[in-house]
């Protein structure tokens, strides 16, 4: 199997993939940055728990608004020139909250800035899957989409770090990576890449026929299931467990560099199963299993089983992710950039309802349980509509001979 993956890795211009996988990396580390040192800076401000999920969701919001414009940029004028924008803008934003961002509001505003680094997501993936044959598109973003481990660096890092220079020096170290990822990613990434036709590049055409196809609207919903889950609750774990289990700023981000890194590296298994066995067949025994691990979450069970049940949680959210993005690859060949900003921006956008909810329900309840149940419908939900596209695929296959499905 090793084998087969290093050959398929190999098929295509892998210095742009790694050059995608550290763009994503760096934004990825950015963008969850508040959520990182959410204990620290609630502590400062003295926050509510509503409070908290919006400071920590805000830049997941922001992220979900752009990666729109970033994926039409992306294939318009290329991905490339894109990606250097977007890293302007993440340095930017951690320049501000290191040398100013004093009140809650002004954090708000950090927050809303970095979501810029949420776009990232809308230039990696189409450069990766550019760079690769359709056989291995699957694979390609998978790994390039794996780089969400930048999460585990800014959740492990930055409550250390922040013991030592305070959570506003931790924005200014971050500078450093962005810088270095600029000069790298300028460097391996191959230019072009913009889609031409003739007259231009027609966005505005492309996107009405994009959602004039129910798969895209289908999509998106899945994926603010994996993905929104995916970053929603790494961005909430540390005040979660801060406030659930009493563990420290350290020890809490700590587990959820944990939770992190099992997404992170199961996405890229996600791509590459899905391309053996199709990606809709995967993703109907996936949400299942999501929905049975936020119910036992949703007990609050004792500090380790909650580590266990939210560490594999969150792994099969990250396969999850390299899943979906192999059938946007499939159905959507020609506007990778724009299909991966609009499901990406639905995809952060659940990602900025999930710590909300959690805040908000915790103010209402008392408990964080009702948080966790509702996680859980949502996922049956997208369970029952992966069963309806699967027997609508299967009917029209029988019918026609052709991929069928919910186009």
């Amino acid at each position: 199997m090793l084998k087969r993956v290093l050959g398929a890795l190999r098929s295509g211009h892998w210095p742009s993939l790694v050059g995608a996988w550290l763009h994503f990396e760096v934004s990825f580390m950015v963008w969850l940055l508040i959520g990182a040192l959410g204990v620290s800076i609630a502590e400062e401000f003295g926050l509510s728990a509503t409070q908290k999920g919006l400071l920590v969701a805000v830049p997941l919001l922001g992220g979900a608004l752009l990666r729109v414009a970033v994926g039409i940029l992306s294939d318009c004028v290329g991905p490339k020139p894109i990606g250097l924008v977007i890293l302007g803008g993440e340095l930017l934003a951690v320049v501000w909250g290191w040398l100013g961002a004093s009140t809650y509001p002004q954090m708000l505003g950090v927050g809303l800035l970095l979501g810029i680094a949420g776009g990232s997501f809308a230039v990696a993936l189409p450069i990766a899957g550019r760079a690769y044959p359709p056989a291995h598109q699957g694979l390609a973003l998978g790994v390039a989409a794996s780089a969400n481990s930048g999460t585990v660096l800014a959740v492990f890092f930055a409550p250390r770090l922040a013991q030592t220079v305070g959570w506003h020096g931790v924005f200014g170290l971050a500078a450093v990576p962005i810088l270095l990822t600029t000069l790298l990613f300028a460097w391996l990434v191959r230019g072009g890449g913009a889609l031409r036709q003739e007259g231009g590049y027609r966005w505005r055409q492309t996107v009405a026929a994009i959602f004039r196809r129910p798969s895209m609207y289908w999509l998106c919903f899945v994926y603010a299931i994996t993905f929104g889950g995916f970053v929603g609750f790494v961005s909430y774990l540390p005040i979660f467990y801060h406030d659930q289990y009493g563990l420290n700023l350290v020890t809490a981000g700590s587990v959820t560099a944990l939770c992190g890194l099992s997404g992170s590296l199961a996405r890229p298994l996600g791509g590459y199963l899905a391309d053996r066995l199709g990606g809709l067949k995967v993703l109907l025994v996936l949400f299942p299993v999501i929905a049975g691990f936020a119910l036992g979450l949703g007990q609050l069970p004792g500090l380790i089983w909650s580590i266990l049940l939210m560490t594999l949680a969150v792994a099969i959210m990250g396969f999850g992710n390299g899943v979906v993005f192999q059938v946007v690859s499939d159905r959507f060949p020609k506007q990778i950039g724009l299909a991966s900003g609009l499901i990406g921006a639905a995809g952060g956008f659940g990602g900025f309802l999930l710590p909300s909810w959690m805040g908000l329900l915790k103010d209402a309840t008392g408990t964080y349980q009702s948080g966790f149940l509702l996680f859980a419908a949502l996922s049956m939900a997208a369970a029952v509509s992966v069963a309806v596209v699967l027997q609508r695929q299967r009917q029209a296959q029988g019918r026609l001979g052709g991929d069928g499905g919910l186009d």
